[in-house]
């Protein structure tokens, strides 16, 4: 049985919420550890991310949505 649910990558989602200004600077702060996916340091940016996981940089905090789910 295979995962049909919507993901998007962690680089483009930090970059698509204008957390960061460019790709680039989403690999940097994902690798330099900056950012935790449900509250563990995640450093792969091509993590895929699931409706309701949730994503803290700095001081904010943003919980993954897709339309329609």
């Amino acid at each position: 049985m295979t995962d049909d649910r919507p993901t998007i990558h962690l680089d483009q989602f930090l970059k698509a919420h204008g957390v960061v200004g460019t790709g680039g600077q989403a690999k940097l702060v994902i690798q330099d550890g900056q950012v935790l996916v449900n509250g563990e340091v995640e450093t792969r940016r091509r993590r895929q991310l699931r409706d309701g996981d949730v994503v803290h940089f700095e001081d904010q905090e943003l919980t993954v949505e897709f339309e329609g789910q």
